[in-house]
């Protein structure tokens, strides 16, 4: 657990105050209770018993003011316990937001979406229960069992033996049921990841399922996954409910054998009727403490479960490590790959295989290839979002690991090719590229990628609202706003990996018109399975199986290039001879 939570101690100094000042009033209002039941046995033995009732309202007097004292003390506890759970949750989760940030594609392949959000909510929350309870019972439930075995002994020894032989069983029942809970519950967390995964996946794709009448089969999918997770939490939930019925059966029993001797001592004179109910009252105190101690253990099996899961993100460290140069000059050649390799993890085939090319400052180039050519890893390895296993990337001159990752975000902009759409307005997703656009830039932004047509019909303009994913737009509007986003920023390097594929053919010529027009000083790079969208490119990569096969225009490909050539056949291009 130390090892575990190490990454998360951090967290817990800014409430060191709390941390303090919660366990201190809570062990002040365990001290007044576990005081509670001699004084009612003086009561009883000194008041009651001998009919002195000035000595009975004293006494009550006194246990009233300790009772009042305990609610204040505990509302105190109550409140640290608030501050310090919440403050820990929050600098957490805003942890893990940050450092999942700083992840790189690699990063988020090996944890995957669903898995992270698992971690970010259901897992702190766990944590924050438990550094709430750490505060409010950690210390007083064995502080209630120790005190109240100590009292009990104080009152008589030989009939605290009962005690000591049950302790020992109980402890044994905890550590049974931690050694055999905690792996499961790391397992259940990891089937509520897979189940996530498929509920993600049917939600954000419900209408390719229902245009293929899959929803019968992805019922059936979510039902074995739900069924397997069931199944877990309910064989972790089966030990973890043995915990509470097993000690209170133990300290049931611990109960009547007090009462049996208890009575036996009462009648040779050894012990009082009013030191017996003190007796039987610790035994209750010992009895509920015990029961917390046992549902602290199953709280703290589940943290242990988060802790590791929430440390593996806090630890892992990214693979791509940006520089500090802050210098992105324009130079003769904007873009050049020197020997370039890359293959995908637990891939065997490399999806880039010795790339060598330059790309000059101001000359548009296009890519083009069959499905899983390597044409978007390729991309990918200019801004970054993976590092070139073999070789180097150079933009302007300066190997993209020396960036600082402002400068290489300030270079390029690139348009994926599912590029999504944030809730908010048209203008507020084209200023997450340019914070500072005026209206009349996003304006402009829209006209070259053809969307300010669409745009201003509508009833607020850039000013409408965009669902999740843009799901209140078709699918060609919604890569025309992404185009104006990347179009905003005008960065010296534009990459368009295949975003314009759900446009028409009219539409996507007039936004290459515009695009040349407008970019004429920027760099442009664009990916495309369409020869029509990258003929009239300065040149052209021809990518195969991860290899550049041809190099040139579209001219010179036709005669030199076979690949080009049959996917100029396979679209019925008229001017391949």
């Amino acid at each position: 657990m130390i090892d575990n939570m190490r990454k998360l101690f951090p967290f817990l100094k800014p409430y060191r105050v709390q941390l303090t000042v919660g366990p201190f009033f809570k062990l002040s209002e365990a001290v007044l209770e576990i005081l509670t039941p001699t004084l009612m046995a003086l009561l009883i033995d000194n008041g009651v018993n001998t009919g002195n009732s000035g000595y009975v309202i004293r006494m009550g007097i006194i246990m009233f003011v300790i009772a009042t004292c305990g609610v204040l003390f505990a509302y105190i506890c109550q409140y640290s316990a608030s501050i310090a759970s919440q403050g820990f949750g929050t600098d957490v989760r805003n942890a893990l937001f940050k450092k999942i940030g700083t992840f790189s594609f690699a990063e988020l392949d090996r944890f995957g979406a669903p898995s992270l959000i698992n971690r970010v909510t259901g897992d702190v929350n766990q944590l924050q229960s438990a550094v709430a309870m750490l505060i409010r019972l950690v210390i007083r439930a064995p502080f209630l069992c120790i005190g109240g075995l100590v009292m009990a002994m104080a009152i008589d020894l030989k009939l605290s033996i009962v005690f000591m032989l049950v302790i020992p069983l109980f402890i044994f029942v905890l550590f049974l049921v931690m050694f055999k809970a905690v792996p499961l519950y790391t397992s259940v967390q990891k089937k509520l990841d897979t189940l996530t995964l498929v509920l993600r996946e049917n939600l954000s794709g419900v209408r390719v399922i229902r245009a293929f009448a899959g929803v019968g089969r992805e019922r059936g999918r979510f039902k074995d996954k739900n069924s397997d997770y069931c199944q877990t939490a309910v064989r972790v939930g089966r030990i973890a409910a043995l915990t509470n019925p097993a000690t209170t059966i133990i300290m049931n029993f611990a109960a009547i054998a007090v009462i049996y001797f208890g009575g036996i001592r009462v009648n040779t004179g050894h012990l009082t009727q009013g030191e017996v109910i003190a007796f039987i009252n610790y035994i209750t105190q010992i009895l509920n403490a015990m029961i917390v101690v046992a549902n602290l253990v199953v709280l703290y099996t589940k943290a242990y479960a988060s802790a590791k899961r929430v440390s593996e993100v806090l630890s892992a460290d990214t693979s791509i490590k940006y520089g500090e140069n802050a210098d992105s000059a324009k130079s003769e050649i904007a873009v050049e790959f020197r020997n370039v390799s890359f293959t995908y993890p637990k891939s065997r085939a490399a999806s880039a295989d010795k790339l060598s090319f330059k790309i000059a400052a101001g000359e548009t180039v296009g890519i083009i290839g069959g499905t899983g050519s390597g044409k978007t890893t390729l991309a990918g390895l200019i801004p970054r979002f993976y590092d070139a296993c073999e070789g180097t990337v150079l933009i302007n001159g300066v190997d993209v690991r020396d960036y600082s990752e402002e400068a290489l975000r300030n270079t390029v902009a690139i348009v994926q090719q599912r590029e999504p759409l944030f809730s908010g307005t048209i203008a507020d997703n084209l200023r997450m590229a340019k914070p500072d656009a005026t209206e009349g830039e996003i304006l402009e932004a829209l006209r070259m990628a053809q969307a300010s047509e669409f745009v201003l019909r509508l009833e607020k303009g850039i000013n409408t609202y965009v669902s999740q994913g843009g799901n209140n737009l078709s699918g060609g509007q919604k890569q025309r706003i992404t185009i104006a986003r990347a179009l905003i920023k005008k960065a010296p390097v534009l990459i368009m990996d295949d975003s314009a594929s759900a446009l028409d053919y009219v539409t996507d010529a007039s936004l290459r018109r515009a695009i040349k027009e407008g970019t004429s000083n920027q760099t442009v790079i664009i990916i495309s399975q369409r020869v029509t969208s990258v003929k009239e490119a300065d040149r052209i990569i021809v990518m195969d199986d991860g290899e550049a096969v041809g190099i040139g225009t579209h001219a010179e490909l036709l005669k030199n290039c076979e690949i080009y050539r049959e996917i100029c056949l396979s679209q019925e291009q008229e001017d391949i001879a």
